[in-house]
């Protein structure tokens, strides 16, 4: 279906809301397969988070968050959950984006060739070990 969904269409209104179900659901396991870092799990997840997501734009033709204004009133219990998945999702994305960050900086500690990093680096009697910059035989 190309065109929005009509507006006395209760049966693909009654499957969207299947389908949101479901999306609601999936991020939920996404979440907890993010916080244990279950990556495999996630990747499963993400796939079947995109199928959802494009069942849904095709059963109501939504394409832009425009497109959803002008659904028919009684879809407006759908666009609030909609709403919720997307939050949802926005917190998945910030919780990826933290992991990466700390990730990042454990590279910078660890790569000694930069200027001192700006993470303490301990040796194995809980010192901090100071990183000493290499210098190049043009510097003095």
């Amino acid at each position: 279906m190309n065109t929005l969904a009509t507006l006395d269409d209760t049966d693909t209104l009654q499957q969207a809301d299947a389908l949101v179900d479901e999306l609601a659901q999936l991020l939920e396991r996404e979440f907890e397969a993010l916080k244990v870092q279950d990556l495999d799990q996630f990747e499963i997840l993400l796939s079947g988070k995109n199928h959802l997501l494009a069942e849904l734009t095709r059963l109501t033709g939504v394409t832009q968050l425009a497109d959803a204004d002008k659904l028919g009133e009684h879809w407006n219990e759908f666009r609030t959950r909609m709403l919720a998945c997307r939050d949802m999702h926005r917190r998945n994305e910030i919780l990826i984006m933290r992991k990466l960050d700390a990730i990042r900086g454990a590279l910078e500690s660890l790569n000694v060739t930069n200027a001192p990093s700006p993470v303490e680096v301990y040796d194995r009697l809980g010192q901090i070990k100071r990183i000493r910059r290499l210098r190049g035989f043009t510097e003095v």
